[in-house]
């Protein structure tokens, strides 16, 4: 606290002299964007390693913050000021994204996927693989819908089943 004052109590105190002495100094953005693209770009295996080792703390921390990620998806305005972000972001922003980032990680990203979408498929295709489903009508018949919700109700309690044992 002593600190805080004392930095506050400082920059209180100096202001007034660096506008007395001119405008500050600021990089040109050019320059700026330049230096962190350089910086951000040789930062790729540090970010990995990284992000890596911090994966127990992310999870521990995350599953802890429930009760701050109700709050702030349900905080007043929240739906408008989603949109505004999506408006100030607009259609061009996500084409260009689409266009200089996505595509090119889209296919590695899908091999790096396999195992997850292997593991959380496969319950779902074993219960529609345990199914025995009510006759099949003759074509255009009702009845044939309830084929569809029995597969629906069957996958549904799967999903359940699979949340209350703390699966996906």
């Amino acid at each position: 606290m002593k600190k805080k004052l004392s930095t506050l109590l400082y920059l209180v105190l100096t202001f007034p002299i660096l506008l007395f002495l001119g405008a500050l100094k600021v990089k040109p953005i050019d320059a700026s964007a330049t230096k962190w693209m350089d910086n951000a770009s040789r930062s790729a295996e540090a970010f990995a390693t990284e992000a890596e080792a911090s994966a127990e703390a992310w999870a521990r921390n995350t599953a802890a913050a429930a009760d701050t990620f109700h709050q702030a998806i349900s905080a007043p305005g929240i739906k408008e000021r989603f949109r505004r972000g999506v408006t100030r972001a607009g259609a061009q922003k996500f084409a260009r994204k689409i266009r200089d980032v996505a595509r090119d990680r889209f296919a590695p990203g899908v091999t790096a996927a396999l195992a997850d979408y292997k593991a959380g498929a496969e319950p779902y295709l074993q219960t529609i693989a345990g199914l025995t489903l009510s006759s099949r009508k003759p074509r255009g018949d009702p009845a044939n819908y309830r084929r569809v919700e029995e597969v629906g109700k069957a996958l549904n309690a799967k999903r359940l089943a699979m949340l209350g044992s703390g699966g996906g």
